[in-house]
């Protein structure tokens, strides 16, 4: 560690909070004192028993129960998140106070004259017009303030495509869309802002969200995190194991990458560094395996809930499909920890320091009640709003089972209140992604860059399949999740549509890659939360994020090429044989990407282990037998080098 203090170009540590402001726009809120502390409660409050009141007697008509939820939600980000980073985070702004009024007005036109709208359906008047022109900008403006540029910029093009459609050339050409016409179709219809992903924010996400913030009242977070420890730190590679596992369990409730980074990094990244590990691996560690928990089921980051109206498939579908290729992540991530940590010689934490597993479980075991009931409610066939309120409320009595963790009156409001502000940044990327769905069913832009990308691709599948993955790749820097799964499945999925893929798997295959952009440079927002709390180099830590989750890479093009490891149409056998010979091929690609096995890698191994994973890992007989025959050879080959592990070292 000397060498490392003597370096003036290494970048300073940063806190969880510091990191949030930085990289997450949504942890970027005001907390005012006094009188407004006080409105901004009431709201919240307001918004929770809404929420709770139509899941429990029934939901309105969609469009009543989609703008009424808006209308919280905007009101909520203009007085919460200040106009410029310089404003006061303790003093309320006039300017916003006006936007939130203004908010709730152009919203609210559509409940009090919602009978008159319905009557004059696609006949709207000038006055219909203006509002819906002052509730579209708003949305920009609180998406800009919320999720930031990269959501508006996308949603901006949309827009310019719309009016633009008669001077473009070829393919993209279409008729034109007018002012009005585009401003009815997008505010006054179920198709834009108002339609499916604002369907769900209202209902099915928010509850999720509630969910969420009761489990980490209850202290949830740190006890899977004991948990990790107690099961995986005594281990080789200790603290990067108990990342890999804490943030995968985080990830099964939690929506955002860079918020679980910052949660759990800020115990797991200190170890890490403590243990040996270079600050640019263990903050890569942390961000590849919170990266993963929005591929971890049964939330998704709120995207499987979307996933499963946009497919048309039950809910309970899109988490049994996700089961299989998140396993596979997480385990190209642990086997590519396991290997950085036997490449230094990097041991575990004594176990006299760690959490005893069966004391964990008697004491907090019941925390973790409620996330096993959800799973049973939802694979028995409830539905996710009635799921999530069972859970919700099994949250509250589970916590009550010791005196350690229950939850007070107090506690219960808190979470009424972080439940609310939590759905804020889903809430309006899903509106602004309503706006983008508007101008694709308004234009078929959506079928034209399927074509597109078709004929860019000769017709041929596995082109087209990488074409569909840097598009995603593209269209998910820097955007939220549910968003993210919104564009991607919007432009990128139906080009694989087109080409015969199963729906479900299309889907899947652009989710991965929007999401797999957290850690890809040059806009890896996960890797640099990372980055921020080792005190790394953040690119480097973006390439070893990006190394780690080698199998984010990968595990589409299986899925798409054998579907069965998305249930789809599968047979236990099959599935099974799938998932072994997947596992065994991330083996090789981790060894390959680590350079280690038993002793340091040549360069001419790593590319054979490397080949050797691949053949496994496409769906065949032949090439399964092929990667298996190369890995043993190779890995008989590399025991005969000399030398053990490498000198340990915490410098990058």
């Amino acid at each position: 560690m000397a060498d490392e203090t003597k370096k003036t170009t290494v970048p300073a540590e940063m806190s969880a909070e510091e990191v949030l402001k930085k990289y997450d726009k949504e942890s970027n809120t005001r907390d005012p004192e006094g009188f407004w502390g006080y409105v901004i409660s009431a709201i919240c409050i307001l918004f929770a028993v809404f929420q709770l009141y139509t899941a429990i007697f029934g939901v309105l008509d969609a469009h009543l129960q989609r703008t009424i939820h808006l209308a919280f939600g905007l009101s909520l980000i203009f007085l919460l998140y200040p106009a410029r980073k310089s404003w006061s985070r303790k003093k309320m702004n006039p300017l916003d106070v006006i936007l939130a009024v203004l908010s709730v007005c152009a919203t609210m036109y559509l409940v009090v004259d919602y009978d008159e709208l319905v009557l004059r359906s696609g006949m709207n008047t000038q006055q219909d017009v203006l509002i819906g022109l002052v509730g579209t900008i708003l949305i920009f403006e609180a998406a800009r303030r919320t999720v930031g540029w990269p959501m508006i910029t996308v949603a901006l093009i949309f827009v310019a495509y719309a009016f633009l459609g008669p001077y473009m050339p070829g393919i993209m050409a279409h008729r034109g869309v007018g002012f009005d016409e585009l401003i009815s179709h997008l505010y006054y219809t179920t198709e834009g802002i108002f339609g499916v992903p604002m369907g769900v924010s209202s209902t099915f996400i928010y509850l999720f969200i509630l969910f969420g913030a009761y489990l980490e009242a209850t202290g949830l977070g740190k006890f899977f995190i004991d948990l990790a420890n107690a099961l995986a730190g005594w281990a080789v590679g200790g603290p990067a194991k108990v990342a890999v596992l804490s943030s995968g369990l985080m990830g099964t409730v939690s929506g955002s990458s860079v918020a679980n980074v910052a949660g759990t990094g800020s115990f797991t990244i200190p170890m890490m560094k403590k243990l040996g590990y270079r600050p640019s691996f263990a903050g890569a560690v942390e961000a590849a395996a919170s990266t993963g928990g929005q591929l971890m089921p049964p939330v998704m980051g709120a995207a499987a809930f979307l996933m499963a109206e946009f497919v048309g498939t039950p809910y309970i579908n899109i988490v049994k499909a996700a089961v299989i290729p998140a396993i596979l992540y997480y385990t190209g991530i642990w086997i590519g920890v396991h290997y950085e940590a036997k490449k230094y010689g990097l041991k575990g934490t004594p176990r006299d320091q760690l959490p005893k597993f069966g004391v964990l479980l008697k004491e907090k075991g019941h925390l973790a009640i409620p996330l096993i009931v959800i799973v049973y409610l939802l694979v028995t066939g409830y539905t996710p709003m009635r799921a999530a309120l069972y859970a919700i409320g099994l949250t509250i009595v589970c916590a009550c089972l010791r005196k350690s963790t229950r939850i007070t009156f107090k506690d219960f409001v808190n979470g009424l209140i972080s439940g609310s502000k939590g759905v804020l940044g889903v809430l309006i990327a899903c509106a602004t992604a309503g706006i983008i769905i508007g101008v694709v069913t308004k234009t078929g832009v959506g079928l034209k860059l399927a074509t597109a990308l078709l004929d860019l691709a000769g017709g041929k599948l596995l082109p087209a399949m990488f074409f569909t993955m840097i598009t995603s790749l593209i269209l998910g820097m820097g955007v939220p999740t549910t968003a993210n799964y919104v564009i991607t499945s919007t432009i990128a999925a139906p080009a694989l549509v087109q080409m015969n893929v199963p729906v479900l798997a299309a889907h899947m295959f652009a989710f991965y890659f929007g999401i797999v952009a957290d850690v890809t440079p040059p806009v890896a927002l996960a890797a640099y939360a990372g980055s921020g709390i080792a005190g790394a180099n953040p690119m480097k830590t973006g390439v070893n994020a990006a190394k780690l989750a080698i199998a984010a890479f990968i595990v589409p093009y299986i899925f798409v090429l054998a579907p069965e490891l998305l249930m789809i149409n599968a047979t236990f056998l099959t599935v099974l044989l799938s998932t072994i010979t997947a596992i065994l091929g991330m083996w090789g690609l981790s060894l390959a990407m680590i350079g280690f096995c038993q002793h340091v890698l040549t360069i001419l191994q790593r590319i054979v282990f490397f080949l050797g994973g691949l053949c496994l890992i496409i769906p065949g007989t032949y090439t399964d037998l092929a990667g298996l025959i190369i890995l043993v050879l190779c890995f008989l080959w590399q025991k005969r080098n000399s030398g053990g592990p490498l000198q340990n070292r915490s410098e990058d």
